[in-house]
C-alpha cells in the first residue's frame, strides 16, 4: 500500500525539459567542429588583423606605470608568488612574496599586460616590460 502511494505522488519532474534527442550523423558534426587540423581562413584573416592594428596605431596613453597600476601589479604578483607560482628571478635570500614582487618588476620580469581602457570605450594594452616605472626611492626603471 505504501509502495501505490508513491507511485502516486507528483515529484514535479515532469515540468523539466526532455534533453534533445542526437540525429544520427550529428555526432560527426561536433567532432569537426572542434577539428583544430583545419584553418578557417576568416579567424586567420581576423587575427593578423588585429595584431597589424595593434602595431600600426600610435599609443595615446603614457609611457609611464601609474602608482595605482604599479600597486595592483605587486599585490596579484605577491599573491601569485605566495601561492607557489614560479618566480621569475634568482633569489638571494629573499623569502617575502612583496619583495620578491618588487625585484622581478624591478628586472622587468612580471608576465602581465595592462589594459587602459579610454573614453570612446577602445583600450590599449601595454605589456609591463614596456612601462616605464618608478618605484617608491623614485628611481626610474625601463623604458626606451
Amino acid at each position: 500500500m505504501a509502495d501505490d502511494d508513491y507511485n502516486d505522488v507528483d515529484m514535479g519532474y515532469e515540468d523539466e525539459p526532455q534533453e534533445p534527442e542526437i540525429e544520427e550523423g550529428a555526432e560527426e558534426d561536433v567532432e569537426n567542429i572542434n577539428n583544430d587540423d583545419i584553418p578557417d581562413p576568416l579567424v586567420a584573416e581576423s587575427e593578423g588583423k588585429e595584431e597589424e592594428e595593434q602595431v600600426q596605431r600610435p599609443r595615446k596613453t603614457s609611457k609611464y606605470m601609474t602608482k595605482y597600476e604599479r600597486a595592483r601589479i605587486l599585490g596579484t604578483r605577491a599573491l601569485q608568488i605566495s601561492m607557489n607560482a614560479p618566480v621569475m628571478v634568482e633569489l638571494e635570500g629573499e623569502t617575502d612574496p612583496l619583495e620578491i614582487a618588487m625585484k622581478e618588476l624591478r628586472e622587468r620580469k612580471i608576465p602581465f599586460t595592462i589594459r587602459r581602457y579610454l573614453p570612446d570605450g577602445s583600450y590599449e594594452d601595454w605589456g609591463v616590460d614596456e612601462l616605464i616605472v618608478e618605484d617608491s626611492w623614485k628611481r626610474q626603471v625601463g623604458g626606451d
